[in-house]
């Protein structure tokens, strides 16, 4: 599953009521109602930001150059998000916690108006990421708990599940393995609910490459993998333990492989669509070979063998 940490869900444009617009009608001569309005611009084009963090960064600025804030004493952005906190040279520094209008909540480290170590954000669902941060973004190792869904233990890259971690389901599915932007990628293991697993290459959060899949009723398969279904050469082992090795197309025995049955019996040959057809061998269980044309898994013609 793909989770960014902090980025906003659902963008609210409904705006307008948490910026203070009446301020530019109110300002006392021209260049007094050009400034508002032009802090006015920035406020609500930061407003918009698909990260939270980024929101206010018209308004810190300018903080930082009229000051006006006090450690411990609430904030209000005109954004509508309140700061709670220290302050140092102006600027977030220290412990503090912001609240933005739709309920959403960062509690942690800031240094110099940035979230750098360790901090909780809490989305407005319920959903919410502890761990380390830097650049406003998760970073490093941290967990992510998808309210109702998922559980994420890991690492951390630019607010995306990045390097080795563990996702988990309600079910009990879980996966352990790395992960780049986001999304399963490299090597990793899946254990579903029943007991099945399957350890190999993942590409783009899909089975791809060469893997290995082993059943609860005892199947098995090594090969190689497309888009989580079996594709290329591999080995499939059944419970009772008939065999096949040869080439796979999705999902089905599908050109040259080789059958072999508990009883002796054994098919050397082609395949379409997961039944033997094109020319191959048979041999029964008392060692008679046979070479036949095959079509749909039937025997059309005997090949006499030239002498």
């Amino acid at each position: 599953m793909f989770l960014s940490c902090c980025a906003a869900k659902e963008t609210d444009l409904d705006l307008m009521k948490h910026l203070p617009f009446e301020d530019a009608e109110a300002a006392d001569g021209p260049s007094k109602a050009d400034e508002t309005a032009e802090n006015y611009a920035e406020d609500l084009v930061n407003s918009l930001s698909v990260s939270y963090f980024d929101r206010e960064t018209a308004e810190l600025t300018r903080i930082k150059i009229v000051g006006g804030v006090e450690s411990m004493t609430p904030y209000k952005f005109k954004s509508g998000a309140v700061y709670t906190g220290h302050w140092e040279g102006d600027m977030r520094h220290g412990f503090g916690t912001q609240i933005w209008h739709d309920g959403s909540v960062y509690k942690g480290q800031w240094k110099e108006n940035v979230a750098v170590g360790l901090g909780c954000f809490t989305h407005a669902d319920g959903d919410s990421y502890i761990g380390q941060w830097e650049d406003n973004m998760a970073s490093g190792l941290g967990v992510y708990y998808h309210k109702g869904s998922t559980t994420y233990r890991g690492q951390w890259d630019k607010d995306l599940q990045g390097g080795l971690g563990v996702e988990s389901w309600q079910d009990s599915s879980q996966y352990e393995g790395t992960f780049k932007d986001g999304q399963k990628e490299g090597h990793g293991v899946y254990h579903w609910a029943d007991g099945s697993c399957y350890e190999g290459s993942w590409t783009d959060n899909v089975i791809n490459g060469a893997g290995h899949y082993l059943a609860t009723d005892g199947r098995s398969f090594k090969g190689q993998w497309k888009e989580s279904v079996i594709h290329g050469m591999g080995a499939y082992t059944w419970p009772g333990g008939c065999t096949y090795g040869g080439n796979y197309k999705e999902d089905q025995k599908d050109g040259f492989g080789i059958f072999e049955w508990t009883d002796g019996r054994k098919y050397e040959g082609f395949w379409v669509n997961g039944k033997q057809s094109g020319q191959g061998r048979s041999i029964s269980t008392d060692g008679v070979t046979k070479n036949a044309v095959w079509d749909d898994g039937h025997c059309l013609k005997d090949i006499k063998q030239q002498k």
